[in-house]
């Protein structure tokens, strides 16, 4: 696993805080970021120590999606495969961020354009400066929204807003993004970054199995029917109870103190 800059990695006390950081270039994405970003999840997913992911950007802006100026046209050279560059560098990601059985906190310290944008909607737990901005900027250029952005964009908000959101290509601020569902909070900000660590660290603290469990529960629900969903909260209800922090928090309820959860 290589070192690289381009993205900033740091544990502390069971938060892995990752930060996208080429913020000269608005955080936008070049194939040395895409492999640094993986590897950052991947990691998240492998340590233990690792209980809950909190996702930002260096400097003004979270991220202007794809790196354009490597894509010249004007230096001639056959049309790029668009299709290889989100096989190879973007899914494998935002497939980590949804499978990772940790929380997944995303702040959003300015604009999310484009790639950027659609990352942090795949996010768990979305929270924006107030001077952020979504842009499906996908259009202005003649492409589609992707890194997972037509799944979330129908999903969240459906289709009317999602339609009018990709085909305007029309800026998303983050109270109305807050006020419509589509994230979970605008945060003043100076505040954002207090309120995310914060909110980072009492996951971390957390029942992380129960976390994991919950979050697979939630995503499954949208594609299952009712009795299959129900059979689904028996088996993971079945692997909830099972654990020492479900010991720990009965107890601690009886005792009448906090718990303290070890992930376990």
């Amino acid at each position: 696993m290589g070192h690289s800059d381009t993205v900033l990695v740091a544990r502390e006390n069971g938060v892995l805080r990752v930060t996208l950081n080429r913020p000269e270039k608005l955080n936008s994405f070049n194939e040395e970021m895409h492999l640094a970003l993986c590897a950052a999840f991947r990691r998240a997913h492998d340590e233990p120590e690792v209980r809950a992911v909190l996702l930002t950007g260096a400097g003004r802006g979270f991220s202007a999606g794809q790196d354009l100026g490597d894509r010249d046209p004007r230096k001639g050279g056959p049309a790029p495969d668009l299709g290889h560059t989100l096989e190879t560098f973007y899914n494998p990601t935002l497939r980590l961020i949804r499978a990772l059985e940790k929380p997944v906190i995303c702040a959003v310290n300015g604009v999310a354009a484009g790639a950027g944008a659609n990352i942090a909607l795949t996010c768990d737990i979305v929270l924006a400066a107030e001077s952020a901005r979504f842009i499906q900027a996908f259009s202005r250029i003649g492409l589609i929204p992707d890194a997972g952005g037509s799944w979330s964009l129908t999903r969240i908000l459906g289709e009317p807003r999602a339609k009018a959101l990709a085909l305007t290509a029309e800026p998303l601020d983050a109270a109305t993004a807050a006020a419509w569902g589509l994230i979970w909070k605008a945060v003043p900000d100076a505040e954002l970054m207090g309120e995310a660590e914060a909110l980072a660290a009492r996951l971390a603290a957390g029942p992380t199995i129960g976390l994991g469990l919950t979050k697979r529960l939630i995503q499954a629900a949208g594609t299952q029917s009712f009795d299959a969903q129900l059979d689904l909260e028996r088996d993971c209800q079945r692997e909830a109870g099972r654990t020492a922090d479900y010991s720990e928090g009965v107890t601690a309820f009886l005792e009448k103190r906090t718990p303290e959860f070890r992930g376990q």
